[in-house]
């Protein structure tokens, strides 16, 4: 771990207009981490944007304050700094022009570049949620039932439901005074995991009619592409998740799920139970991640892909 929430806080402390972004094809902890964290700023009375490259999930929509986004692909206008969270890098958002600005970088993830004038990284987070909560309280602002729904959702989301790693009692205080604030957590989590569309239950089913099983059963690959979408009339958001579903299997403890990108070119992304070590593989393509959760982009032939990735994988599971 590097850098601290006080650090973080007093950098915000000290400033007044900020932008907030997270990553292109935010998640429910890019959209909860950044929307909790500007909700704290305005308590505060801080000048506070949240910008985003791409659209909210459909299941999201319903959270509180989602209409003050700015779906934008450059950064203008006047601010005294610009708070990047769960962004290896500054190019993660895909929004030009934040350079230009102080930038402070709150992660979570392996591999972080640390090049933010204020970097706090920590491993040990189960969520950028999580080290969000932490500023939160840095800053000395009680938490909004708001707030604390848009906690939950990067929370809840980026641990699959507190299913994965690395969770410890710090994520279930957090989780309790979530709770504390007066929401309904059980309606939230349908909100998260059921609120899906048919596209979403038929690309589920294509997806799985056509997983090949790899390994003695131990590895589960997935494959699809923007016919496959269009023919079960579903979106790219209504992918969001599905590369967990094999690991329901007792035997699966590791999943690769492709989606080509174009002609040559594939995006991976890599989930695993125990200690089996996706972020190792995707390291391989230059990618990251965590030790359970990984992504990395290939250009290869399809089948080349496939082969190399059951290679990687079959050499995590041995070792």
């Amino acid at each position: 771990m590097s850098g601290s929430a006080r650090e973080v806080a007093a950098a915000l402390a000290e400033r007044d207009a900020f932008i907030l972004t997270s990553h292109a094809r935010p998640d429910g902890d890019a959209i909860g981490s950044s929307m909790a964290l500007a909700y704290a700023l305005d308590a505060i009375g801080k000048r506070v944007r949240v910008l985003l490259a791409d659209p909210v999930p459909m299941p999201y929509l319903p959270f509180p304050g989602l209409d003050r986004i700015e779906f934008t692909d450059h950064a203008e206008g006047a601010a005294d700094a610009a708070v990047l969270l769960e962004c290896g890098e500054l190019t993660r958002p895909g929004i030009a022009g934040l350079d230009k600005y102080f930038i402070v970088n709150v992660d979570h993830h392996v591999g972080n570049a640390m090049y933010g004038q204020v970097n706090w990284f920590d491993t040990s987070a189960c969520a950028c949620g999580e080290m969000v909560a932490e500023i939160i309280d840095a800053l000395g602002v009680s938490w909004s039932s708001d707030l604390a729904a848009h906690l939950y959702l990067a929370i809840v989301t980026d641990t699959g439901g507190l299913r994965y790693g690395p969770i410890t009692a710090r994520t279930f205080e957090i989780c309790r005074r979530i709770a504390a604030t007066g929401i309904e957590p059980a309606q939230l989590t349908r909100q998260i995991f059921d609120s899906f569309s048919i596209g979403r239950v038929k690309i589920t089913g294509a997806l799985l009619n056509g997983m090949e099983l790899l390994h003695h059963n131990r590895v589960a690959m997935l494959y699809f592409d923007d016919a496959l979408l269009a023919s079960c009339g579903a979106t790219i958001d209504d992918t969001e998740g599905l590369v967990n579903l094999p690991l329901n299997a007792r035997e699966v403890v590791a999943v690769a799920l492709l989606k080509r990108q174009d002609a040559s070119t594939v995006r991976v992304s890599l989930r695993s139970k125990g200690d089996v070590d996706v972020r190792s593989v995707a390291a391989r393509w230059q990618g990251g991640g965590h030790r359970n959760a990984a992504g990395c982009t290939i250009t290869a032939p399809i089948e080349e892909i496939k082969r190399h990735l059951s290679a990687a994988i079959g050499e995590q599971l041995r070792s």
